[in-house]
């Protein structure tokens, strides 16, 4: 009796001692199976982290390539014509080796004034429109119609402004209708999608608190938007403006269509002008020697603008924060 209890005892015995040996082996496989997991996660995060810091480093390598070729052909240029020749000459005349910008840089900037004179406007407007008072069926609409504008190619806009614009002002005005009114207004058109979308997207980041606080506080719904939410979203409403006149800079093919083309100074808004990003197009084709290297120079100068441009917008931005 005490043998077969003792058996029994045995076998109990070996089966929880089985029983234990196969969940420490499960514990094991599962451990394992997870620390194969966590490594796998941590090899993908920094295959992740590497590829985005190479491509980190191509978009910044980039850059600096760019600069390295326009500076490295354009400062010898500006050296050899004169930097006072070459910024504040009024003559453009290749052909007698006689380099002065002066008046596409005016005339660049005069253009670009009258684009954000007309564009932001009518942006800002339709921005708040989209965001506020826009109807929920015609906002889809609406939002896709501005949408596309963004979408069009600049020969389209050019050929528009051609075919629609210049015959306009030609008739309000006489003489060939190519002017810096013409190229305003399609330069106009061209950024206002751009700086609707971002302006919208700014206003409806404000926190509904502050348009609820001012409707408490008895403002009516038109001035809780204009004197609350516009300068609480007045960062994003600025980065939009300023993509926009980044691209009313640097705009070429519709400008060349409309804006007449004479590198001379400006005579008024219906008279022709050449901005500087024409001039590179215009003349890059045949141009050789210092002529070249006098286009390349003017994009140079193009790009030390826009950057100064930048670099104001950040410290006022800064300053404001």
């Amino acid at each position: 009796m005490f043998d077969l209890y003792r058996n029994n005892y045995k076998l109990e015995s070996s089966k929880i001692s089985f029983t234990n040996y196969q969940i420490k082996t499960q514990k094991r496989v599962f451990m394992n199976k997870k620390s194969e997991t966590k490594v796998k996660k941590i090899s993908k995060e920094s295959f992740m982290h590497i590829l985005f810091f190479i491509t980190a480093c191509v978009s910044v390598l980039a850059v600096i390539l760019i600069c390295v070729f326009i500076f490295a052909n354009g400062i010898p240029a500006i050296a050899k014509i004169g930097f006072k020749n070459f910024l504040f000459g009024k003559i453009w005349a290749p052909e007698q080796d006689i380099y002065g910008i002066f008046p596409m840089i005016i005339g660049s900037f005069i253009v670009t004034l009258f684009a954000l004179l007309l564009g932001v406007p009518l942006g800002l407007t339709t921005a708040i429109f989209l965001a506020r008072f826009c109807p929920k069926k015609l906002y889809q609409p609406l939002k896709k119609s501005v949408e596309l504008l963004a979408g069009i190619p600049s020969v389209v806009y050019g050929f528009i402004g051609l075919t629609a614009i210049i015959p306009l002002v030609r008739s309000i005005s006489g003489g060939s209708g190519a002017s810096i009114l013409s190229a305003s207004i399609v330069l106009a058109i061209m950024i206002l999608p751009t700086i609707a979308s971002v302006s919208e997207t700014s206003i409806k980041a404000v926190p509904p608190d502050y348009y609820e606080g001012s409707l408490a506080l008895g403002a009516c719904r038109e001035r809780s938007i204009l004197f609350v939410e516009l300068p609480a979203a007045k960062s994003g409403i600025m980065a939009g403006i300023i993509l926009g006149l980044g691209r009313a800079i640097g705009e070429t093919m519709a400008v060349i269509m409309v804006a007449g083309n004479q590198a001379v100074l400006p005579r008024g808004l219906t008279k022709g002008i050449r901005t500087m990003t024409a001039n590179v197009v215009l003349e890059m084709g045949y141009a050789s020697g210092l002529h070249k290297d006098a286009l390349i120079a003017t994009a140079a100068v193009l790009f030390i603008f826009i950057l100064i441009i930048n670099l104001v917008f950040m410290i006022i931005k800064n300053r404001k924060n």
